[in-house]
């Protein structure tokens, strides 16, 4: 129930009713504002198996209860500015009331963009889409734990964990813990955010791109962000490669390592998943974008093909390099530069070991492979999963994570149909979220 804070105004007896009622409803406005931006709370957004976390509300809480405090200080300056005009409303009285208003009133646009901000995000567990969306949660929470119980040194445990949301549109997204949003007026993202296109709901097969925006977090939880670029760039050079070149591979660091991270944690079917993504007309898969952070989908590709040779999954590297060449034998017409076109064979590798294959303290002086191993132990448990998703019966304690490969795998073997597969996956994720 919304309660304002209304004080006992002694008022002239012969003051203009007019005046009055507009001065007191004023304070009257504001103050309720202020009891309407409130916080949230934890059994407010449907069931408790599907909305968001104790740690996802207290966190939005937190950054609304902070805004709220000027608001706070700006409603009461309005209560006062309002008894002063209604004892004496003269010109000086009325325009410290109207600029008192005006201020109070930035505030609330302030306040009001972070609340509605998370209104809406918690409000799509009220919806049909909730169990999707907490299936993604599940997955994502799957890879923060791989991830921290893999490295060699105890770290600060991030909190709370990454949220998914839907929202329209072909490309997934993600918008890292600590950065500042503009979706909440600039303020500090208190945790990971996921956005999802509906389209790749619908085909679970698709949400390679779950891994590949969960490691752009990962990054920077496990205190890789600067020393991955620096490293690229150290590498390229000491190897002999033109500065201009070293200068682009690093540009795409962020991009590339969520490649290198969503298959290492996923296995071979993020590369299909990755394929699905980058697999477009031959102008878009050369085209050079200078200045752009996305490594032009051609040399794309041979990154998560150098990546899975190096794992051990031989067979499927030679096939994955195949269907690639099938798809652009050439390289005729791309607008990329012939320095970076021409060393790609030389470059592509040494990448790839710089961020997989290269010790890192934050990580305890181990590898990113060593961190999120991958080996065919791991895809044995993918293919019998797969099998299992597919008759509709418990794929048994198979991560969370590795449930996208399967269903991939269970849909290019036609082990069952699209809508079966799809029923299945997300029904198992939502069985493990209660």
């Amino acid at each position: 129930m919304l309660v304002a804070a209304e004080r006992t105004v002694t008022r002239p007896a012969n003051s203009d009713r007019g005046v009055r009622d507009w001065v007191l409803s004023q304070a009257l406005n504001v103050e309720r504002h202020l009891a309407a931006l409130r916080p949230f709370s934890v059994d407010e957004f449907g069931d408790p198996a599907t909305g968001p976390s104790r740690g996802h509300v207290e966190a939005a809480n937190a950054l609304i209860s902070t805004l709220r405090r000027p608001l706070r200080t700006a409603s009461a300056q309005v209560r006062d500015a309002a008894e002063t005009a209604l004892a004496q409303p003269d010109r000086a009285a009325m325009t410290e009331l109207l600029h008192q208003k005006s201020r109070a009133q930035d505030f609330v646009r302030m306040v009001e963009q972070v609340w509605d901000f998370y209104l809406e995000l918690f409000g799509q567990r009220q919806s049909a889409f909730a169990p999707w969306l907490v299936a993604c949660d599940r997955i994502a929470l799957d890879c923060y734990q791989y991830a921290y119980l893999g490295v060699g040194v105890a770290k600060p445990i991030p909190a709370p964990p990454p949220f998914s949301y839907l929202r329209t549109g072909f490309s997934p997204a993600t918008f890292r813990r600590g950065v500042r949003l503009s979706k909440i007026g600039r303020q500090l993202n208190p945790f990971p955010l996921i956005q999802l296109p509906y389209h790749r709901m619908v085909n679970p097969w698709t949400l390679g791109a779950v891994l590949h925006e969960v490691s752009h977090n990962l990054q920077n939880d496990l205190g890789l962000q600067r020393v991955i670029p620096v490293g690229v760039a150290r590498r390229l050079l000491a190897d002999g490669l033109p500065k201009s070149v070293a200068s682009t591979w690093t540009r795409w660091n962020r991009e590339t390592f969520a490649d290198m991270s969503g298959l290492l944690l996923g296995g071979p079917a993020f590369v299909g998943s990755l394929f699905d993504v980058i697999g477009r007309n031959r102008g878009q898969a050369l085209r050079y974008s200078p200045g752009g952070v996305h490594p032009t989908p051609y040399l794309r590709a041979k990154l998560s093909v150098e990546l899975l040779r190096r794992m051990g999954f031989t067979e499927d590297s030679r096939r994955y390099d195949r269907l690639w060449r099938t798809m652009y034998p050439d390289t005729r017409g791309s607008s990329m530069p012939e320095a970076l076109l021409r060393t790609a064979d030389r470059a592509v590798p040494l990448v790839v070991d710089t961020m997989c294959h290269t010790r890192y303290p934050s990580l305890g002086n181990r590898t990113l492979a060593a961190v999120l191993r991958f080996e065919h132990k791991e895809q044995a448990m993918i293919e019998e999963a797969a099998g299992r998703l597919a008759r509709g019966v418990d794929p048994g304690v198979v991560p969370e994570r590795f449930l996208i490969g399967a269903v991939r795998l269970a849909l290019d073997r036609r082990l069952a149909g699209p809508d079966v597969l799809t029923r299945n996956f997300f029904g198992e994720l939502g069985r493990r979220s209660r």
